[in-house]
């Protein structure tokens, strides 16, 4: 089968200096539901490692000597786990890896840094490792959040008669917990943490020529994801997500955007309806905006939408790097007056806050909301008895289960369009490219946990990490 290895993208330089970190609110409540496993179940095959130890006249040995030894593991790669009988005798080794996941994956020898072609899903390739000598290897995937997902193991590799490798300790580590408690609290208590960049600012605009005209560049910038981690993003007006484009119905809208990224771009309004001209798919409905050059996008908001923008040509590298954003037309269709499982919404609500919360998984960008990784994550800060709006957009590769502790959320529209029978959830499951409108009265004071469910996407052994943040609902005074 043949691989596709995909270019990493180009980087930009790293600034200098590092976030601060913010005041610690306390200890975040533990999850104490049962985990929800996402990971696809691959059969694979156990494999035998095949010594082919040869005499020196090339004949079939018992094994001593200078006989040399060869090994090839099967390797299968998952959402989120490498499995395999990865047990090699010393000699050379290669690896017969396959993606049986759904995403992209490959794998990285930590020592070595050989590595295979980035693997979409079914695809498979060789990677020869030469003679290893007997110890520990560490592989993982380098597609930034997979590690700390769970992808990363141990290839063993034993000297002559299956022996432990050298060095090897005897028998499983025993398992500190008390350290691993600390390591887990010290984590959550680091939030929220200050970071460089704020996303999804609202776009300003100018009337000219009885349009709303908004100005991007798209470019490579330096995105502080989590506490000292800049990554090169790929950015609307230097930030992830991209500043909100919000229009109102009936308003003539025009685009200008300069590319200053090295390849060709494009924007696509996901969700909008738009002229074909206007799409912004190129080769079809326009030419590929080449780097340094701008192009102009003009249209009519006819229809209300809650949708978002975003690159389309090499979406595969600019989009999961970051190159994603938010755009809405009109008012939402909030269900006011109705009565929806026993609870009646105000009829003159009015929202005390609104918030989008755009999800990622991929590229640079990794596990994040709003392109921060906890404890960077964005708080939502409420009084009591607030009523908060919140649009999930999933710019990722993957599907993500939202749940919000306390607070159930009305689900009223799906994709922008209001839904005929609105109901109440925990937990939203949003897959790539879908958007999901809710509202939610957020009364009991306290610190209440926001994540994914994928508990994966949130803990790792080093701590609380990517895709959960909090809404702080504070105490009425006295």
């Amino acid at each position: 089968m043949t691989v596709v290895d995909n270019p990493p993208p180009p980087t930009a330089s790293e600034p200098e200096g590092s976030g601060n970190s913010g005041k610690p609110i306390g200890s975040l409540l533990f999850f104490g539901m049962a985990g929800l496993l996402i990971a696809l179940v691959a059969a694979v095959a156990a494999i035998g490692v095949v010594g082919l130890i040869q005499d020196d006249d090339g004949g079939s040995g018992d094994g001593g000597g200078s006989a040399s030894a060869s090994s090839a593991v099967d390797v299968s790669l998952t959402e989120f786990s490498i499995d395999g009988n990865l047990t090699a005798l010393a000699g050379d080794v290669s690896l017969n890896v396959v993606n049986d996941g759904s995403v992209e994956h490959d794998i990285v020898v930590r020592e070595s840094g050989e590595k295979t072609p980035l693997l979409a899903a079914g695809e498979s390739a060789t990677l020869a490792l030469g003679s290893l000598a007997p110890g520990s290897y560490e592989l993982f995937c380098d597609v930034p959040g997979h590690a700390e997902s769970g992808m990363v193991t141990d290839l063993v590799v034993v000297g002559e008669g299956g022996g432990e490798a050298s060095g090897a300790d005897e028998g499983e580590e025993e398992i500190d917990g008390a350290a691993m408690d600390k390591i887990m609290v010290d984590s959550m208590n680091a939030f929220p943490a200050a970071t460089e960049g704020i996303g999804n600012e609202v776009l300003e605009y100018e009337i000219v020529d009885g349009a709303k005209q908004f100005e991007l560049t798209a470019a490579i910038t330096p995105w502080e994801v989590s506490p000292g981690e800049f990554v090169d993003a790929w950015t609307y007006n230097g930030m992830v997500p991209g500043p909100q484009i919000k229009v109102d119905l009936g308003d003539k809208v025009r685009v200008i955007l300069t590319n200053e990224t090295p390849m060709g771009t494009d924007i696509h309004w996901h969700g909008v309806h738009t002229p074909n001209s206007e799409d912004g798919v190129s080769p079809f409905t326009q030419d590929p905006i080449a780097s340094g050059d701008t192009y102009t996008y003009e249209f009519v908001a006819t229809d209300p939408a809650i949708g978002m923008y975003h690159a389309h040509l090499h979406s595969q590298v600019s989009v999961i790097n970051g190159m994603f954003a938010a755009f809405t037309i009109g008012d939402k269709p909030i269900p006011r007056g109705e009565t929806i499982s026993g609870v009646t919404i105000p009829a003159d609500l009015v929202l005390d806050k609104e918030m989008p919360m755009v999800l990622n998984d991929a590229g640079v960008i990794g596990l994040t909301l709003n392109g921060k990784s906890f404890p960077a994550t964005e708080p939502l800060v409420l009084e009591p008895g607030s009523w908060v709006g919140i649009d999930y957009y999933n710019e990722g590769l993957t599907a993500h289960p939202m749940h919000m502790h306390q607070f159930p959320q009305l689900v009223y529209a799906k994709d922008g369009i209001a839904l005929d029978h609105p109901y109440w959830a925990d937990t939203i499951n949003v897959a790539p490219g879908e958007r999901y409108s809710v509202i939610v009265h957020a009364e009991d004071p306290g610190v209440w946990v926001w994540h994914c469910h994928i508990l994966t996407h949130v803990e790792r052994e080093t701590g609380m990490f990517g895709m959960v943040t909090a809404v702080i609902v504070q105490e009425e005074e006295a």
